[in-house]
């Protein structure tokens, strides 16, 4: 009888980590020109790129986020498996911003300074 209690037991304790989920990361993008004036309703893409969650048995988790700016320039996403995501700026007058970052902290700040557009190219005459 023992035993049987103290297998249960062990078998309880090996499923604690599975239950406790990935660790997560709360994000918050700053999206600034490059003379530090916040751009408001800048659309904000975030792609989990990679890493798995155990609990889920090695299926992939959540990918995929899209928000906008508020007018201070600031988008929050929700809390966020860590690992590595790719940040997407878009926003008109301005030129598409894309990076990856390697996110492992409790709570992340990306601060995206934004280009102006470069002018038309053409190889005709």
């Amino acid at each position: 009888m023992r035993i049987g209690v103290w297998i249960v037991s062990l078998l309880a304790a090996a499923a604690l980590p599975l239950a406790a989920g990935p660790p997560m990361t709360k994000l918050r993008i700053e999206v600034k020109t490059l003379s530090d004036k916040p751009v408001e309703r800048a659309s904000v893409i975030v792609r989990f790129v990679k890493g798995r969650s155990v609990a889920k048995f090695g299926k992939k988790t959540r990918t995929h986020w899209e928000t906008r700016t508020n007018s201070e320039g600031v988008a929050s996403i929700p809390a966020i498996p860590q690992g590595k995501i790719l940040v997407q700026v878009i926003s008109k007058g301005h030129q598409t911003f894309g990076q990856e970052f390697e996110v492992e902290e409790e709570e992340k700040t990306i601060e995206v300074k934004l280009n102006p557009p470069q002018p038309q190219y053409s190889v005709h005459q």
